[in-house]
């Protein structure tokens, strides 16, 4: 199977190398750190590790990043004598983890997953433990880690029907992998389900809920004045603010033209659209601008700007990073990839924040957070464009069931915290039995106060 996997792997890497050079490219600042997704390292890198216990946490891209740090966050006290190093696949990961992770923690690119340069990344960051953040799943690195007997956590586990069915498909190549795990942190009962049914051994999963309810919640420092910019671009105060986050294709225009009908009621709307990707802002400004709306880009705003009353119409944020703050301000908030694409947009940053929102049919990625969100009346689900405009009109025009909805909405991800702790002694306990032991942290609180019920060793 190894020998199968390596041979179609080679195939698809060489057709597909042209396509994600160009997305690299497209996104920018691809050069930096370049080599290490071949496995070959700077020699300052060799040395930070050399003689180091480390632990390999690796999380894919921003959403995960985001997880990722709140983690090493808890775990660096636990682990007060390991080096912990984290990768990511993309460039915009790599972005937040340089801002958001001290220095002494060390950052990389994951490893393109073929044998060679598996091989070079391991020798080099010769880990002791490895953390997969939600289900990243690459064959090459997890046989490696296999036969070198490191411990493998996967933490936040959730499984799509589409991922599930991929899986199940190729059972023969992954369920080997998925039985390897040391131990797996299931979202809910129903991704606990189809992890057993994958191969994970049931007495290795924990249903510990959501790390993403934990990380709604932790509190940051204010870095970027919204109030102040929105009085740059000349927007009242309390204005009506409909912000539109993580959207992908068609739904920035699709929103720009409900924003024009409904201006014609609500005469202090403002739009605030945040592109998921922002290497498309200047193909959504065209759409936008086409439809006749007057826009700024985020990174056009210097503290010298000023624009009269009017004069603009929408915001377009270009940057990354400064999604939950432009969303602290909102009235009401559309959560993107949701109507126009497939797949969802994590509902649980506006919800922590109070906020009445708005998502469409497809919610795939978050399936039972936003079923969670709609069966407590904290959010609204619409099948179509029609009823989104409808349900932003309703929204808009009613206070007291905007705040209604944000207060339940808050409740939810009050309700749903804790998973944080019972990730952590999910992968403490293990190591305990490693040659890690004599590094952890004596004084903490045992896994049985913290856990409860929440960590089974028998899923059924």
């Amino acid at each position: 199977m190894r020998c199968i996997y390596n041979l179609l792997f080679t195939v698809a890497f060489w057709v597909s190398v042209p396509y994600y050079f160009w997305r690299m490219w497209r996104r920018g600042n691809w050069r930096e750190g370049f080599e290490q997704r071949f496995g070959q390292f700077s020699a300052k890198t060799k040395q930070a590790l050399t003689n180091r216990h480390v632990v390999w946490i690796h999380a894919v891209s921003v959403g995960e990043v985001n997880l990722c740090t709140q983690l090493i966050h808890a775990l660096e006290p636990r682990l007060p004598n390991v080096k912990l190093v984290v990768s990511t696949t993309t460039a915009t990961g790599m972005a937040e983890l340089q801002k958001k992770l001290p220095s002494h923690i060390e950052r990389i690119y994951f490893p393109i997953d073929r044998r060679r340069y598996v091989a070079r990344a391991l020798n080099v960051v010769h880990p002791e433990a490895v953390i997969l953040v939600e289900a990243e799943i690459w064959p090459n690195f997890l046989w490696r880690i296999q036969d070198k007997g490191i411990p493998c956590f996967l933490v936040n586990a959730r499984l799509s029907e589409r991922s599930f069915r991929g899986y199940r498909r190729w059972s023969s190549l992954f369920r080997p992998l998925f039985a390897a795990f040391t131990a797996v942190g299931a979202q809910n009962e129903a991704d606990a389900g189809r992890l057993r049914e994958l191969g994970c051994l049931p007495e290795r999963i924990c249903v510990v809920g959501s790390l993403k309810f934990d990380a709604a919640v932790l509190s940051e420092r204010r870095v970027l004045d919204v109030p102040g910019l929105l009085n740059q671009l000349g927007v009242p105060e309390g204005a009506i603010l409909l912000v539109a986050g993580s959207t992908h294709a068609g739904e920035e225009v699709m929103l720009a033209s409900m924003f024009l009908r409904l201006r014609r009621r609500f005469p202090s709307l403002f739009l605030i659209l945040v592109p998921r990707h922002h290497e498309r802002s200047k193909e959504v400004a065209a759409e936008v601008g086409g439809l006749g709306l007057k826009l700024v880009y985020r990174t056009n705003l210097q503290p010298s700007t000023r624009h009269a009353p009017g004069e603009v119409d929408c915001l377009l944020v270009n940057t990354t990073g400064e999604l939950r703050q432009f969303y602290a301000q909102a009235t009401v908030v559309y959560v993107g990839k949701s109507l126009g694409a497939t797949g969802g947009q994590n509902p649980i940053e506006p919800g922590a924040l109070g906020k009445a929102m708005v998502f469409g049919p497809h919610m795939e990625n978050f399936e039972s957070i936003a079923a969670e969100f709609v069966k407590r009346e904290a959010a609204m689900q619409v099948r179509g464009e029609a009823e989104l405009e409808t349900a932003l009109e309703l929204l808009i025009s009613d206070p007291g069931r905007r705040q209604r909805m944000g207060e339940r909405a808050a409740e939810v991800v009050q309700e749903n915290r804790g998973a944080l702790e019972r990730t952590l002694e999910m992968i403490l306990e293990p190591l305990e039995q490693t040659e890690l032991a004599p590094l952890l942290a004596t004084k903490r609180v045992s896994a049985s106060a913290i856990l409860g019920d929440g960590c089974r060793s028998n899923v059924k």
